[in-house]
């Protein structure tokens, strides 16, 4: 070890050949003293000697000391950059957290690699820093579960790009609180509040409305009648009587199974895919032929989950959608198979229930 090494703490270079726990943990909380008491003054070359000895140190300590050291670390300006690095990416969240949350210089590029790679508290840790970049939060609405997305939709210092907001209108539609989180955001373009409030069920528009600033009361209104205008727009009409009877004989007969429906996706044939997911799951054909052709997934993550279909099929459906020879991106199936993943069958049981009593007569 450099003579200039050793002189941060009498008998360091023995400390560290020898290996001892206790000793290296007591020696990184001395010289974890030695380095904040100055770190305001410290140039670049004395941040680097302590980043040298740390490196020596911290690996050897324990759980307990590194998170100790992490917390001192997460306000200064001026901390040992490797260090840094090295204790964010931690595997024990009491030692990455505190850095995570809290620290400036922690670059984007580190933050996307843990982001990417651990889990749900690592991500509900940096869903809580004082800005959260457009790209970061991309990443952590694909992989974060509900606890972390909404914490992040709450954050007002998280920044959303079309990407990002359009992946959290889909976990919206799917995640009630999480509906009404995103509309109390100040930030929420007008395009997306739109999409937001068309993907929610009624009793989360009221409690949207009646949460909002008299500005954003304005805009969901606003938003609500352009809703309801496009509703009223013509649509193509489809003749699904020859579907019906088709599938009315295959259940009869035994044979209306979720291969029987994966068939008709994969060969695109739109009619008898959509008599079948009505007669499984109990929802007019009507209302699932407008769900089916709208511009959001959910409605087929839904149903999918409802019925206790795979998520192949599932896949299948989505392919539906866009018809032969078009398909959608990686990044949105991806996405959309996670959803899928996540959404538990009671929630999906649940809209479904809600779309059948919306139906007339019902």
């Amino acid at each position: 070890m450099p003579l200039a090494h050793a002189l941060l703490l009498p008998g360091l270079e023995d400390i560290v050949r020898q290996g001892d726990p206790c000793r290296c943990a007591d020696a990184v909380r001395r010289i974890a003293e030695l380095f904040i008491a100055g770190a305001e003054n410290f140039h670049p070359d004395h941040v680097n000697l302590f980043d040298g000895v740390f490196a020596t140190l911290v690996p050897q300590a324990g759980t307990e000391v590194r998170g100790e050291l992490s917390e001192r670390l997460a306000s200064l300006g001026n901390a040992p950059p490797g260090l840094l690095r090295s204790l964010a990416q931690d595997e024990e969240i009491s030692v990455a957290g505190p850095l995570l949350r809290r620290s400036l210089l922690i670059d984007d590029a580190i933050l996307l690699d843990i982001a990417r790679d651990r889990g749900q508290s690592h991500l509900l840790a940096i869903a809580q820093r004082p800005i959260v970049s457009a790209p970061l939060s991309e990443v952590i609405v694909v992989r974060g579960n509900g606890e972390v997305v909404r914490r992040l939709a709450g954050n007002a210092g998280a920044k959303f790009s079309t990407v990002g907001y359009s992946g959290l209108v889909r976990r919206a539609g799917l995640d009630d609180l999480l509906a009404v989180t995103i509309g109390q955001r100040e930030d929420l373009p007008a395009p997306v509040l739109k999409d937001l409030l068309s993907v929610t069920v009624d009793v989360v528009r009221r409690r949207l409305f009646e949460t909002a600033k008299p500005i954003a009361k304005i805009a969901i209104n606003r938003a609500m009648g352009e809703l309801a205008s496009t509703s009223r727009s013509v649509t193509v009409a489809r003749d699904f009587t020859a579907a019906q009877r088709l599938v009315v004989t295959l259940h009869n007969d035994g044979g209306l199974t979720e291969a029987a429906l994966l068939g008709f996706a994969k060969a695109y044939r739109y009619e008898e895919t959509v008599a079948a997911l009505s007669a499984m799951s109990g929802v007019r054909i009507a209302t699932l032929d407008q769900l089916l052709m709208g511009e959001r997934q959910d409605p087929i993550l839904i149903l999918g989950k409802s019925v206790g279909i795979q998520w192949a099929t599932v896949r299948a459906l989505i392919g539906l959608r866009f018809g032969p020879g078009r398909a959608p991106s990686a990044p949105d199936i991806e996405e959309a198979r996670l959803n899928f993943q996540r959404l538990a069958p009671t929630t999906a049981l649940r809209v479904l229930n809600f779309w059948r009593l919306r139906e007339p007569g019902a």
